[in-house]
């Protein structure tokens, strides 16, 4: 792991975006950077933390651990379906090919939980049995592992709004995808799913709950985008241990970004009013679980060395061609 003084060196130079000429057009997400030119997409993942749709701040080293967890993943899933990734030329920095992303999100759980306003167990303990179209049974308690995973698709907001959790039935009468594609994506969810859950366990992990993004590419395949099984898009729980918690009703052990969620939760903060500033504590905290969750998954250490990341970034992209 890497050293606590070396994340607080950070603090100063985490990368909040990017403007670099020459690249392409820029479209900026919630934490990265888009650049898109000649059939390829250029992503530049910054330090940027979002929660309950909102810009929070930067975390040190945050975009290195999401890129390079990415590229973990999609190395490993590439056999399920086809991944959008192309050259890593950066820590920080994906070359994809151009997708044209689709309009929904494939949410899989595997355990009921969460803390957000939209969350499973959220609607659950308010008397909703039917979430996103599973039925779902009397008596689960909080984090309860479900006999089989389930798909809660959300509706992908435009920029600035909040994502919808539909069910297939709803997504099929508006005609955001066709019933093809979304029996595909979802089928494709469940193996991925399935997969990470796999090799989370050999590490003594539990994969709780992840996101999934999907793209036409050029030839109108339907290929994964965006991350995949990353901090920002997955929940993680430590397996030692989570039975004992479980039947104590206490929290689980987390390693993923929940731990901000919930520090703004416990400050009145699910997503609407005034926005409570991280601290440098909690920015390093975060900081020290995103970077244990990358060595924990991937059983590599973490590097990374400390300063001026664009520098770095634009020799990297001029090295390789792409500036």
């Amino acid at each position: 792991m890497i050293d606590k003084s070396e994340i607080q060196k950070q603090l100063d130079f985490t990368l909040m975006e990017t403007s670099l000429d020459g690249l392409g057009k820029l479209y900026r997400g919630k934490v990265r950077d888009n650049y898109s030119k000649d059939g390829k997409r250029i992503i530049i993942t910054t330090d940027r933390i979002s929660a309950f749709d909102v810009v929070l701040g930067t975390i040190p080293f945050k975009g290195q651990v999401l890129n390079q967890m990415a590229r973990f993943w999609f190395d490993k899933t590439g056999h399920i379906i086809g991944n959008h990734m192309l050259d890593h030329p950066d820590p920080n920095v994906l070359v994809a090919k151009e997708c044209t992303p689709l309009p929904v999100e494939m949410i899989v759980r595997g355990y009921i939980t969460g803390v957000t306003n939209t969350s499973a167990w959220t609607h659950y303990k308010n008397g909703i049995r039917n979430f996103c179209g599973n039925i779902l049974p009397e008596g689960l308690k909080k984090d309860q592992k479900l006999d089989m995973p389930i798909v809660t698709p959300q509706t992908k907001a435009e920029h600035g709004g909040h994502d919808e959790s539909v069910s297939k039935e709803e997504i099929l009468k508006r005609k955001i995808v066709s019933e093809q594609d979304y029996d595909l994506m979802s089928e494709a969810s469940l193996k991925l799913y399935e997969k990470g859950v796999e090799i989370a366990a050999k590490q003594g992990i539990i994969l709780v709950d992840t996101k999934y993004e999907f793209g036409r590419d050029e030839s109108g395949n339907i290929i994964l985008i965006d991350e995949i099984h990353t901090p920002d898009s997955s929940r993680f729980w430590f397996a030692e241990g989570y039975e004992e918690r479980f039947k104590k009703g206490i929290e689980q052990k987390k390693i993923d970004k929940e731990y901000v969620r919930k520090w703004l939760a416990d400050r009145g903060f699910t997503g609407s009013g005034v926005q409570p500033e991280l601290t440098d504590e909690v920015r390093i905290n975060a900081a020290r679980k995103y970077i244990e969750a990358y060595e924990l998954i991937t059983g590599d250490q973490f590097s990374s060395d400390t300063g001026d990341m664009k520098t770095r970034i634009e020799n990297n992209l001029r090295h390789g061609g792409y500036l």
